[in-house]
């Protein structure tokens, strides 16, 4: 008999870890759940995942650094970042840490699975003809500083030159999940 695929989910919203872990463990997987970085080393030092699925935001911190861990336990793993609002800032740096994919919330367990089969990219995707908008400029680059910064608001809010209130104002329209 075949051993059971194995997948650690690093996600700090209990409710939603709980949905992804029985809709994994229906499809076959041995499903451990995560919720900071602390219970993810516990969960590496029990076994070696072959796929992880690691929530960009995690409470106040960064799911960045999860990855970064995650690649060097097993740079076979394949691992799928979730974030409730891309960027090119945050994919990027993804993808440099190791993850196979990046997925925006809402996604669900087809969806992940998908992105792992497609761990190798496809050279045949579309580039698009579209401009990018000054706002969307503007929170991209929000977004690369909040990842610089750790999510650290206050310096994040220093180091764009704008007052730390208007820089909380901004990303209560557009929230980091």
């Amino acid at each position: 008999m075949d051993s059971p695929r194995q997948l650690v989910i690093v996600e700090d919203d209990a409710a939603f870890a709980r949905t992804l872990q029985r809709s994994f463990e229906r499809r076959g997987y041995r499903v451990w759940v995560a919720h900071g970085p602390a219970e993810l080393d516990a969960v590496l030092n029990e076994a070696t995942p072959d796929f992880a699925v690691v929530d960009l935001k995690l409470g106040n911190a960064s799911g960045l650094p999860c990855v970064q861990r995650l690649h060097r336990h097993d740079p076979a793993m394949l691992i799928v970042v979730l974030t409730g609002f891309a960027s090119i800032a945050t994919a990027v740096e993804a993808i440099k840490l190791g993850a196979c994919h990046y997925l925006a919330k809402p996604s669900n367990t087809d969806d992940i699975e998908a992105a792992f089969s497609r761990a190798a990219g496809n050279v045949a995707a579309p580039i698009s003809e579209r401009s990018t908008s000054i706002k969307t400029l503007e929170w991209e680059r929000i977004n690369e500083t909040l990842v610089e910064t750790q999510f650290n608001i206050s310096e994040t809010a220093r180091r764009l030159g704008m007052h730390r209130r208007t820089l909380a104002r901004k990303l209560e329209k557009r929230p980091i999940k």
